[in-house]
């Protein structure tokens, strides 16, 4: 299977927003919203990635990375999400390469360091874990995870864009 990974275009925004849907329709751990969320950083210009994964050019995967904000002042932090993969297409390493893909994109454009909320099991093979030192309010620190690509962890609360309210 030939997968590839690519930056959005406005022609793909439909497609993205219906395989958001797609991915997070039998999840438990969601409000459903998250192709609004996507919207909304995209209409606010804070959707700073957006990657789409194609198979035989049909779009299966995506990755959203936004500005985030730590209470300490500290600089040029991201968050990674949501990231979604069409249910059928899950499970063959499309998540695994927009991941790749997007932390790439993120120190080729000098970020400190990158924040998400998921599984540890799951994002520690990418280098994430939970750092004590950064909060995610009502959130079990266990879930809230970062990786810095300067090695220095900020020290406060992290507060995602509005658009994270959808």
């Amino acid at each position: 299977m030939n997968i590839n990974i690519r930056e959005e275009v406005a022609s793909d925004v439909a497609d993205i927003r219906a395989l958001i849907v797609a991915a997070f329709l039998g999840a438990f751990h969601t409000s459903h919203t998250e192709q609004l969320i996507v919207d909304a950083l995209r209409n606010s210009g804070n959707l700073t990635i957006s990657l789409v994964a194609e198979v035989d050019g049909q779009i299966v995967g995506h990755v959203a990375i936004s500005p985030v904000s730590v209470s300490d002042g500290s600089q040029n932090w991201y968050g990674l999400g949501p990231i979604s993969v069409i249910p059928k297409y899950q499970g063959i390493g499309i998540g695994s390469q927009l991941m790749s893909q997007a932390l790439a994109s993120l120190r080729d454009r000098g970020a400190s360091g990158c924040v998400l909320l998921g599984s540890p099991e799951y994002y520690s093979r990418f280098g994430f874990k939970a750092e004590p030192s950064l909060v995610l309010s009502e959130v079990p620190p266990e879930y809230f995870q970062a990786i810095s690509f300067d090695g220095r962890i900020p020290s406060g609360f992290v507060s995602y864009h509005e658009s994270f309210n959808e």
